[in-house]
């Protein structure tokens, strides 16, 4: 698949089939995130990844955990929102029940923690897209990276001192297969050209 295709035809996935994801495709994922740019090209992103299905089970259990402690506030971001209700009907699971969860994680004092992230987050995913892998961007570590019992749990699966998840990653086959990846139209993203 040519990185434009790779590109227009990527799709979020929310349900994943149990197949596990093949090493060989994992480490090709893994790679693309690691050889995004980065400031000063200071590679400082630190990856996690969990396969481990008590260590999924478990942080999905206390991110739930900690966002049925939160209340929603007026203006607030509609998918925290979001997580906070769905947390207090006791349903929710962040990573969607993927087999693989990819942390991003930098230095909290780092003034491109979050961009870098975010470039080796792009690439993996669509690196993932050209595997015919499924993947979706999960903020929901991020929105708790001050919360000391998520932070505490997170150094116990290697999490560095002085280190912060700044985005996240479910990986895996999409149940019933690959998704429509006919291009979506463009409604918003404006573009002012400057000539």
């Amino acid at each position: 698949m040519k990185a434009e295709e790779a590109i227009l035809t990527r799709r979020s996935t929310r349900v994943y089939a149990e197949t596990e994801v093949e090493q060989e495709k994992l480490e090709r994922v893994i790679e693309a995130g690691r050889m995004a740019p980065s400031g000063g090209n200071s590679q400082t992103t630190h990856f996690i990844v969990i396969r481990n299905e008590k260590v999924l089970e478990e942080l999905a259990r206390l991110v739930k955990q900690e966002f049925s402690k939160m209340e929603e506030t007026p203006g607030m971001y509609r998918s925290m929102a979001a997580a906070i209700r769905r947390s207090k009907e006791k349903v929710y699971v962040f990573h969607y029940n993927a087999p693989v969860l990819i942390l991003t994680a930098n230095q909290i004092e780092y003034g491109n923690n979050i961009a870098d992230c975010a470039c080796a987050l792009e690439n993996m995913m669509i690196e993932a897209n050209a595997l015919d892998l499924g993947t979706c961007w999960v903020n929901q570590l991020k929105w708790l990276n001050e919360n000391e019992i998520i932070t505490e749990y997170l150094r116990t699966i290697g999490l560095n001192e002085g280190e912060r998840v700044y985005g996240a990653l479910s990986v895996g086959y999409a149940k019933g297969g690959l998704p429509d990846r006919n291009p979506l139209p463009r409604t918003g993203n404006v573009v002012t050209w400057v000539d």
